[in-house]
């Protein structure tokens, strides 16, 4: 079995979010998401969500491509992670090209993904902020 993991935010999910799961699952059998808690959110990225984590978890557990949903509590899981959930392949979008290379040293393959162009969440936030 192939296993695939992601990771990311994915606060007011929208058909970007979904693209880049349907991508990400296409790559293997197996997906995980590595959800970014509210905490690690607030504190690393110095983002505050719309939905709390245990939302946001329900609606990717939801959605069928993805397989298991884990919590994303610091930017080191990343190495512990592809070797706890025996990861082939690590997928997120190309925003980060270059940023997770070094889990190639893992024996993980590493595959940066373009991002749905026409949406994201921070352009949702900023439109409806207007």
């Amino acid at each position: 079995m192939k296993r695939v993991i992601t990771y990311g935010t994915f606060d007011l999910l929208h058909y970007g979010h979904i693209n880049l799961l349907k991508r990400a699952k296409a790559l293997g059998d197996y997906l995980i998401v590595a959800l970014s808690t509210d905490e690690f959110n607030w504190n690393e990225k110095h983002k505050k969500c719309y939905f709390p984590y245990e939302v946001r978890k329900q609606l990717l557990e939801a959605i069928r491509y993805v397989d298991l949903v884990i919590p994303e509590e610091s930017w080191e899981q990343k190495v512990t992670d592809a070797k706890e959930y025996h990861v082939d392949t690590f997928v997120i979008g190309d925003d980060w090209t270059g940023k997770f290379d070094f889990l190639k040293d893992q024996g993980v393959e590493v595959v940066y993904l373009p991002r749905t162009p026409e949406v994201s969440t921070t352009q949702i936030k900023e439109d409806l902020h207007q």
